[in-house]
């Protein structure tokens, strides 16, 4: 499973690039908004910061809902960085932006996917990455997980290529069951990547190595 990070903090970026496991960053609007970053030259400045961070995809969100209007900011963020995935909105004008982009090489991400319907979409036009957002569905009383399951059955069924990025993950019990269920990336904050770290059990045994182990290394 790869490790996305889900922000625009710089700052949180590096953190997780040093701890070796990030494989990619996503962002959107909501969060280059919530660091302060605003208007296009500072948005596609703040793009290639995070690119010359990290190795792998970055996904770069449209903010037209138009066929036109996606499909002239997509070429734009595409032209920044070859890491740049084009993020385009689960709308029938984005499933058409999604097919130009895959016929012109294009790596795109299918976001706000609620439904396998909507999944199958995707990846029938081509989509690099689909988005299913598990922490959202869980917010209204559907187990977010379960849709992470049916589309990679169906992925499976047919052998799509597309990927299945389970977006809107919100603590370390999201990543391991989309990780057992088979997911391929797992996008989330950098405080559930770390809390896969922790332990109690963990705690104690440290704990008692550093007390037997005391004065006895010299």
């Amino acid at each position: 499973m790869k490790f996305f990070i889900d922000t625009a903090n710089l700052q949180e970026i590096q953190e997780a690039q040093n701890l070796g496991v990030l494989d990619g960053v996503t962002t959107n609007p909501s969060l280059m908004a919530k660091e302060g970053i605003s208007g296009k030259d500072n948005i596609i400045a703040h793009y290639k910061a995070i690119c010359a961070i990290v190795d792998g995809d970055v996904s770069a969100e449209v903010i037209s809902t138009d066929y036109e209007g996606m499909i002239a900011e997509g070429e734009i963020l595409a032209a920044l960085d070859e890491k740049i995935v084009v993020k385009v909105p689960m709308i029938k004008d984005g499933i058409r932006a999604i097919r130009y982009f895959s016929d012109k090489g294009i790596k795109t991400n299918c976001t706000l996917v609620f439904s396998a319907g909507q999944a199958l979409l995707a990846a029938k036009a081509g989509a690099t990455y689909v988005s299913p957002f598990v922490g959202r569905l869980d917010d209204i009383s559907f187990d977010g997980t379960e849709l992470i399951e049916q589309i990679r059955t169906i992925y499976d069924n047919y052998g799509f290529e597309t990927e299945i990025l389970a977006a809107s993950i919100r603590h370390p019990v999201h990543i391991l069951k989309c990780a057992e269920i088979g997911a391929d990336v797992m996008t989330g904050p950098l405080s559930a990547i770390l809390a896969l770290l922790k332990h109690p059990l963990t705690d104690i045994g440290l704990e008692k190595f550093m007390k037997d182990m005391a004065g006895k290394w010299n």
